[in-house]
């Protein structure tokens, strides 16, 4: 059974799972940039969303 769905809250919200396809497309929708642009970006910046949306505009 799953787990109190009342407990959630957002801290992973503004973090990024270089591994799950779902996100790096997210960030090449939003950006414009490739998605091997998006792969490296997470590669050498990590997982912050923040960092990772100013660093793929910069690219554009």
């Amino acid at each position: 059974m799953a787990g109190d769905k009342s407990k959630r809250d957002k801290r992973d919200r503004n973090r990024v799972v270089g591994d799950e396809g779902y996100e790096i497309q997210y960030l090449v929708q939003k950006t414009g940039i490739s998605t091997e642009q998006a792969r490296a970006l997470v590669h050498r910046f990590g997982n912050d969303r923040e960092k990772l949306m100013e660093e793929a505009r910069k690219l554009t």
